[in-house]
């Protein structure tokens, strides 16, 4: 998961985009050999490429210069999402609401892993499609357990969703089940398209990034105008992660309160109910989008505060002016402790954030005594268990600095 020493060991590898008649062609120069068989790329490899270089090209070269996407409205933030999922195909209009957005971490161990597999063959055995960062760990466990599902029930091919964007994807690569790949520009686009696309989430044990999209997921669910809408939302892991779960939940009841608590449900070791509530919250869904005409393949009607939207520059400067308090209202603090995650994230594995690190020193996270006891006990949590990065090479050495 460390892009700079990837990117040093292929560092005479190019990618080349050439206009033709009919599209794009792209040439690839010194590429990786284990991406070949026998001379021929991979097609699995040679689709997401082709999906990489379509979205960013649509993007830099259809939206950013467009006026009709202003990128300072929240509706003009939502219409470049839905465009370029539309772009990508990603939207089926003629499905059902079967999309389950799993998230968790890269890095995890084995019995975990194992664990996110049975959910998700209990998940495909019902007809449920999966989505997910498209990484490995958690974001690859649920994709491979779907498909012995999906095949017990004849339902192949079934969609195997990865969302993902340009600063994180070489970190953590598409994994070969994905079979539909989708680049959002940055962080907070890609977060808004889970919960537009997706219908219910299900949450396995991860470490800041796990942390980033709770706090996204129910800061947004916490407006006022969302308080009607059903979306369900399971937490669950083995057993072994009771723990885990029990202090996300207290972290999450200390920050957010009682009501931000009562969005999820907590459910250790049993894949089978996992599935099951999932089932009957998408019925919930479909019976809802029905009753407000919306449409089954992106949530139109669920409110998204721009403070959730706007892209955040993760910079020293930004991190310390960021404030942490519960005098704040929910839906700000939620959008802070979001971006304060945010940054570790890209202090961990994002090459701009990496760089600066070296050149200027640990982030400076300052807020609320409690809160920051309670951030500093959760962050050293993700230490001790390898979540902040794949085990094996040198030790993790924090991005950031709890400053009491």
């Amino acid at each position: 998961d460390d892009a700079e020493a990837m990117l040093e060991q292929f560092r005479d590898f190019r990618i080349r985009v050439d206009q033709v008649n009919r599209g794009i062609r792209v040439e690839l120069e010194n590429a990786p050999g284990c991406a070949f068989v026998d001379g021929e790329i991979i097609r699995g490899i040679r689709e997401l490429l082709s999906a990489v270089v379509r979205d960013i090209v649509y993007f830099h070269t259809e939206i950013r210069p467009n006026p009709v996407f202003e990128q300072d409205s929240s509706e003009g933030i939502s219409n470049t999402v839905f465009e370029i999922l539309r772009n990508a195909r990603m939207l089926q209009a003629d499905s059902e609401p079967d999309l389950v957005i799993c998230w968790g971490g890269h890095s995890i161990p084995d019995h975990e892993y194992d664990y996110t597999k049975v959910v998700g063959y209990q998940l495909g055995l019902r007809g449920m499609n999966i989505g997910t960062g498209c990484g490995p760990g958690a974001m690859k466990g649920p994709m491979k357990g779907a498909t012995i599902g999906h095949a017990k029930q004849r339902t192949l091919p079934g969609r195997y969703v990865g969302i993902t964007e340009p600063g994180i994807i070489a970190a953590e690569s598409p994994n070969p089940i994905v079979n539909e790949l989708v680049i959002l520009p940055d962080i907070e686009k890609r977060l808004e398209a889970f919960v537009r696309m997706g219908h219910g989430i299900i949450v396995f044990p991860g470490g800041v990034g796990t942390a980033e999209e709770i706090l996204f997921l129910l800061g947004v669910l916490l407006h006022p105008d969302n308080a009607k809408m059903p979306f369900p939302v399971v937490f669950t892991g083995p057993s072994s992660a009771a723990d885990y779960f029990e202090e996300i939940d207290q972290f999450v009841r200390l920050a957010l309160g009682d009501e931000a608590a009562s969005l999820y449900r907590i459910i250790i070791d049993d894949p089978e109910e996992v599935a099951r509530t999932m089932k009957q919250g998408l019925t919930r869904v479909r019976d809802y989008r029905i009753e407000t005409k919306d449409a089954y393949y992106f949530n139109w009607m669920l409110k998204i505060d721009q403070d959730f939207q706007r892209p955040f520059d993760v910079t020293h400067e930004a991190v310390a002016a960021l404030s942490v308090s519960r005098e704040l209202p929910r839906h700000e603090l939620a959008a802070n402790l979001r971006r304060v995650f945010s940054a570790i994230v890209s202090g961990n594995v994002k090459s701009p954030g990496i760089l600066r690190i070296r050149k200027h020193g640990p982030f400076e996270i300052r807020g609320e005594q409690v809160l920051m006891d309670a951030l500093d006990r959760l962050l050293q949590r993700f230490v001790r268990q390898n979540r902040m990065k794949l085990p094996g090479g040198a030790g993790y050495t924090p991005c950031y600095r709890v400053i009491r």
